[in-house]
């Protein structure tokens, strides 16, 4: 089914009518999240959350988009932001620092309709108290060109060199993303392929493992191609032909397969990490009314399903599953739903860990993969 603009607002109409304010709004809010988590039909007219959010609320919406976890944190430290659609890998910074406040629950209808795993996540629960509202999650999948591979890949085809199906190298034809979790996924890696280093945990590394797992990625460096950051530039390099591999989200893949590119996307057999984006509100937000009235907004199964066929990524509120969007596509992914056991979310790597007498922390990742991107 193809909807048109009109449809696409009266749908979202139905959404929002009908809401009931406890408290009076401060008039305004300002979000941090990542590219395409808060749209005003500006891409497309049929994907506009934002706008009937401020008729309903009075409450008018700034966006400041960012393209990776550490920029996310570093504006929260800067100060006044209200929420952040924060990843697992920069929860714990942001509780642990004190930036973010403890959420009272029974303040967000649809709190009860997400999925149990997703709220009893170990970044948004620390000393008994709940510090995130799961917005929408997925797996890291590896996305690859049908045409250079006969069967789906595993995770060999990106840690090892590959001839592909044109009989040419995989050297520079293979993308990496550009962040300190990678490490994780190099880890889950060698989980598998080398049980004698008694990996249990992919956030969770000794010494001695952190120094394997980054062998492993000195020696993916001499043949990756570039390390992506902007899933949009990914796309361009997919259609250009440039690129043959790539880890990935659904974003990607979904914007490639609406344009007829030969992409597909797995998660290995190996299993994947993953991730789960959460609104966080600011210790000091200025706007905590509208906050909280957006983290329930955005929690309703129309929005839901209208942000997750948008983005690719699958609604953290189960009963968006239901729906479709407005494109009339699917919004859950049953692939990653049926391996949700198998994927291992982004968490910030700590020093005092469960598995291991002391780990490695998320500080030692960051420095040390930046120096592997640059070459060193």
């Amino acid at each position: 089914m193809n909807w048109n603009a009109c449809a696409g607002l009266a749908l979202l109409a139905l959404c929002v009518c009908g809401a009931a304010r406890a408290e009076p709004a401060e008039g305004q809010l300002k979000l941090i999240v990542w590219p395409g988590y808060a749209e005003r039909g500006q891409t497309d007219l049929r994907y506009d959350w934002v706008t009937p959010f401020e008729r309903e609320t009075g409450c008018k919406v700034s966006v400041r988009v960012a393209l990776n976890s550490d920029e996310m944190v570093n504006l929260m430290n800067q100060g006044g932001f209200d929420l952040v659609s924060a990843s697992g890998d920069a929860s714990l910074r942001l509780i642990f620092a004190r930036k973010v406040a403890a959420l009272d629950p029974a303040r967000v209808p649809g709190w009860e309709q997400i999925e149990p795993r997703l709220r009893q996540g170990s970044g948004l629960q620390v000393a008994g108290a709940t510090y995130g509202v799961p917005f929408v999650w997925g797996a890291n999948m590896l996305l690859y060109d049908s045409r250079q591979f006969r069967q789906a890949p595993g995770w060999s085809a990106v840690f090892e060199p590959q001839t592909l199906a044109d009989g040419q190298p995989s050297q520079g034809r293979v993308q990496m993303h550009r962040g300190p979790m990678a490490i994780a996924e190099a880890a889950l890696y060698l989980m598998k392929q080398r049980p004698a280093l008694g990996i249990v945990d992919p956030y969770e590394l000794s010494p001695t493992q952190y120094a394997q797992v980054l062998a492993l990625l000195r020696q993916q460096r001499n043949w990756v191609w570039q390390y992506w950051q902007d899933p949009e530039q990914q796309v361009h390099d997919f259609r250009q032909q440039t690129l043959a591999l790539s880890t990935g989200w659904g974003y990607t893949a979904r914007a490639l397969q609406r344009q007829g590119i030969s992409v597909r996307a797995v998660i290995p057999r190996e299993g994947a990490t993953g991730w789960v984006d959460s609104w966080m509100l600011h210790s000091q937000a200025a706007h905590p009314v509208c906050a909280y009235q957006w983290m329930a907004y955005t929690l309703r199964p129309r929005v839901q399903a209208m942000v997750a066929e948008w983005y690719g990524a699958n609604p953290a509120n189960a009963q968006a599953c239901a729906l479709r969007g407005p494109a009339g596509e699917s919004v859950c992914d049953d692939s990653q739903h049926k391996r949700f056991a198998d994927l291992h979310f982004w968490r910030t790597p700590q020093a005092n860990c469960a598995s291991q007498p002391r780990c490695v922390p998320y500080a030692t990742w960051a420095k040390d993969y930046a120096r592997i991107v640059a070459g060193r």
